[in-house]
């Protein structure tokens, strides 16, 4: 079930009416209920991997919780780690890892070795097993008691704003929510309104902005070959604004969804393409899975303990295993690296730059220093996500080939860029768009606030204003146009 289609917008209001009228008790059950079927509509026969998820790190978390004995505990924790891990493996990167094994042995002469398996790859799996996992290590380091309700607890693992892709809650924040909705009225008709907008600008970004945009990025990359310099930069930069519209309005959506339940999700982007380093931009973007690489893997690795070069060691394992997790496929691999060796050159050349700073001068007040540096991380962060989109690595390395190579300013100035799959007036649209974008990040870097809760902050007349002008902007120049077709969210397939 997608939030960008009919059958979601039948099904939550018939959650959310329920949720306010059912005795407070009845509330976990309804929204575990809610949550399952919500997860079944992708493929009913994976909702037993949830369920062996939540039982296995149920059970491992009240052992380690109980037992007193380092031995016992670690024991319990290495267990539920591997066996999840381990299933994650088998759905999701079992075929990469024989790939790879077959192309090795290949160049002995050997003959490939065939899979005797067929999975399809579960929806969300990643996500949710991340989240288990940092709740048990979460209970071994003993900053949240182990849950004994497994109601709760299996509504924590799958509770169905942000089971399919995020963000990935940490147990300290979501649990403890989900335990008080039976014992206390969560419901606020604030949390209602924000969440209200929230939903809105998500559905707006998925719908207007990224499945548009995503028309001319697909076109490009799969015929690269044909176009010169102006098209694939063009391309480039909307897969980055897409991913971007993609991801975050999905977190924007899941996040309004709960809060209308008085549920409050983590934010999991925060103007990332306003960020003045690498550094700085994943502390803006998809913030939850970075949260956890340095909770769960950058510290307990030494994080920055060791001296400088194990850092940057450290700091390059965090961002391959990123790129691996994003997916199980070289160039994913390859794009997480460029993450890691451009944060680990920011780390080694900052010190060099504030000297260099002092002797020439230069002052950090203006403007244009920070926009200079916004400038830069945009263009390394673009150049990175053509890996990310492209197929293989060849097909990148093919890419930015063309893209260096291929000049073609000429190209601006005819009618070339309306034969990408955007006539004039659906690039009008997308460009106008990404006006409203630009204006709704400006006024989250000024405000300090997302959009719901702006929103529910003004006046009542300003508010719905927004909200009728939004409803619109979705029914006319959503997905429903006659080339275009509703989309899934991109983060699905990780």
């Amino acid at each position: 079930m997608l939030f960008n289609s009919i059958s979601f917008v039948i099904f939550f209001p018939i959650v959310l009416v329920l949720y306010l009228l059912l005795p407070k008790k009845a509330r976990p059950f309804l929204l575990l209920a809610a949550s399952y079927f919500f997860y079944m509509c992708w493929n009913p026969k994976y909702i037993v991997l949830i369920v062996l998820t939540t039982l296995t790190t149920y059970a491992c978390a009240l052992a380690i919780g109980k037992s007193k004995k380092t031995g016992t505990r670690k024991g319990a924790l290495t267990g539920c780690i591997l066996f999840n891990f381990a299933i994650l493996f088998l759905f999701k990167y079992f075929d990469f890892f024989l790939s790879t094994v077959n192309k090795g042995i290949s160049l002995f002469g050997v003959e490939a070795l065939k899979s005797p398996f067929h999975f399809l790859l579960p929806v969300g799996i990643s996500f949710y097993t991340f989240q288990t996992i940092g709740y048990v290590i979460d209970v071994y380091r003993g900053k949240i008691k182990a849950e004994k309700n497994i109601v709760d607890y299996a509504l924590f693992v799958s509770f169905f704003p942000q089971l399919v892709a995020g963000p990935i809650e940490k147990s300290e924040n979501l649990l403890p929510q989900i335990k008080s909705i039976k014992e206390k009225n969560l419901f606020r008709y604030e949390d209602l309104v924000s969440g209200f907008g929230c939903m809105l600008w998500g559905l707006f970004m998925k719908m207007v902005i990224a499945d548009r945009a995503a028309i001319l990025v697909n076109h490009v990359f799969d015929e690269y070959y044909k176009y010169g310099t102006v098209e694939l930069v063009i391309a480039m930069v909307l897969f980055s604004i897409q991913i971007y519209a993609d991801f975050a309005g999905y977190s924007y959506i899941a996040i309004g969804v709960a809060r209308a339940m008085g549920i409050k999700l983590m934010e999991n982007f925060n103007t990332p393409y306003f960020a003045t380093g690498i550094k700085d931009f994943w502390d803006r973007w998809h913030i939850s899975l970075s949260l956890w690489f340095r909770d769960y893997l950058y510290i307990p690795l030494g994080g920055n303990r060791k001296g400088k070069a194990r850092k940057l060691l450290n700091l390059l394992v965090v961002f391959l295993a990123s790129g691996l997790w994003h997916g199980a496929s070289w160039h994913y691999v390859v794009w997480g690296g460029i993450h890691g060796l451009l944060r680990c050159l920011e780390d080694l050349l900052t010190p060099l730059w504030e000297k260099l700073e002092k002797v020439t001068k230069i002052r950090r007040e203006p403007f244009s220093y920070r926009f200079g540096k916004i400038v830069i991380t945009f263009i390394c962060v673009n150049i990175a996500w053509v890996f990310f989109r492209a197929e293989s690595l060849s097909h990148a390395a093919e890419y930015l080939k063309c893209m260096f190579t291929r000049f073609n300013p000429w190209v601006l100035f005819g009618e070339g860029m309306y034969e990408l799959g955007l006539d004039r007036r659906e690039f009008g649209i997308l460009v106008f768009a990404l006006f409203m974008l630009v204006v709704v990040s400006i006024i989250r870097k000024k405000c300090g606030r997302e959009i719901g809760v702006f929103l529910a902050e003004q006046n009542l007349w300003f508010r719905w204003a927004i909200f009728i002008i939004l409803i619109l902007l979705i029914i006319i120049y959503g997905v429903y146009g006659v080339n275009f077709s509703s989309a899934k969210f991109i983060y699905f397939d990780f």
